[in-house]
């Protein structure tokens, strides 16, 4: 058991790099930080407002002294960690990309939290003492090197807090689903309600995702809450990245929003009637629209998630 400890969320954004031998470039966490010792993929936490794909670029620059291009989304995953030393608890969304190299030097960073960059082959990685998200996205096994708390801590799926220009900023992460019937002929749509942003404009089934929740298990969820559908998920087809710098909910005052958002291929093998279970949330009514129909849906009556999504699934 852990001690009660303050619970913070944070979004952040990692490289798998590999050199022409194939061997994958780690990172070492120095003295400073909550794990001495141990290896893990060049990566940190995504500003607020600040798109994932350049926080990957500017951190793996920062801590390895190389410069490297975004070349797809490899995964993404989630976990808790415990930092006694620091009185709290962390929940991070973890996106993991595949990068290529453009050029610099590896640099040792001497009173920094990451001191060391190297290359490592897959081999000689499974030796090291490595964190849990980054053994995971390697295919490795091995003891996690976080103290994870248990039971997860009580934190809410919506927290605002003031920025430094005195305007309340909010960053949430969130997964959505492609959601089709087994033969691909129609499509589940969400509409909406009053009062939220976005409002009366159709967006994908989904939500924000839960202290201590994987993002799949999340929208799994958040599927029969919104429809009364059960789901199966099937691939993973990218993020999407938005602020909106003044955005006005049901809270009354604006907010710096900042949603980063992933969304899946999702089947849902034996399609009933929708039913909206969670009344009174932020989704006023859900439908079945035929597939051929999606693309007739004019772009103003979309969100900008669904547009997107739509988009990468090849639907408009």
């Amino acid at each position: 058991m852990t001690p009660a400890l303050e619970p913070l969320r944070r979004i952040a954004a990692y490289a798998v790099a590999t050199d022409d031998d194939g061997r994958v470039l780690l990172v070492r966490a120095s003295s400073r930080s909550g794990t001495p010792g141990v290896w893990s993929l060049p990566g940190g936490a995504v500003d607020h407002g600040e798109d994932p794909n350049h926080t990957v670029v500017r951190e793996t620059a920062a801590e390895t002294g190389l410069s490297v291009a975004v070349t797809g989304l490899r995964d993404v995953l989630a976990d808790m960690r415990a930092l006694p030393h620091r009185g709290v608890t962390i929940h991070t969304d973890r996106l993991i990309y595949s990068v290529s190299l453009r050029g610099g030097t590896l640099v040792d960073r001497v009173g920094h939290p990451t001191d060391l960059a190297r290359w490592h082959t897959l081999e000689e990685a499974g030796r090291l003492k490595l964190r849990q998200f980054t053994a995971d996205a390697l295919g490795l096994g091995g003891a996690s090197a976080d103290l994870r708390p248990e039971p997860a801590p009580t934190f809410p799926s919506f927290y605002a807090y003031p920025g430094p220009d005195g305007l309340h900023r909010a960053q949430r992460f969130a997964a959505y689903a492609i959601a089709t019937d087994p033969h691909d002929k129609t499509l589940l749509l969400t509409r909406i309600a009053p009062g939220y942003p976005g409002e009366g404009r159709w967006h994908l089934p989904g939500g924000g995702t839960d202290y201590g929740e994987q993002p799949g298990t999340a929208l799994i969820r958040e599927l029969v809450e919104e429809t009364g559908q059960a789901g199966r998920l099937v691939e993973l087809l990218g993020v999407a990245s938005h602020r909106d710098a003044a955005s006005l909910g049901p809270e009354g005052y604006p907010i710096d929003w900042h949603g980063v958002r992933a969304f899946y291929r999702v089947i849902v093998d034996d399609p009933t009637e929708v039913a909206v279970k969670d009344v009174g949330g932020s989704t006023s009514e859900a439908r079945w629209v035929p597939v051929k129909q999606v693309a007739d849906l004019p772009e103003d009556e979309l969100t900008e998630v669904t547009a997107e999504a739509l988009s990468k699934a090849g639907l408009i």
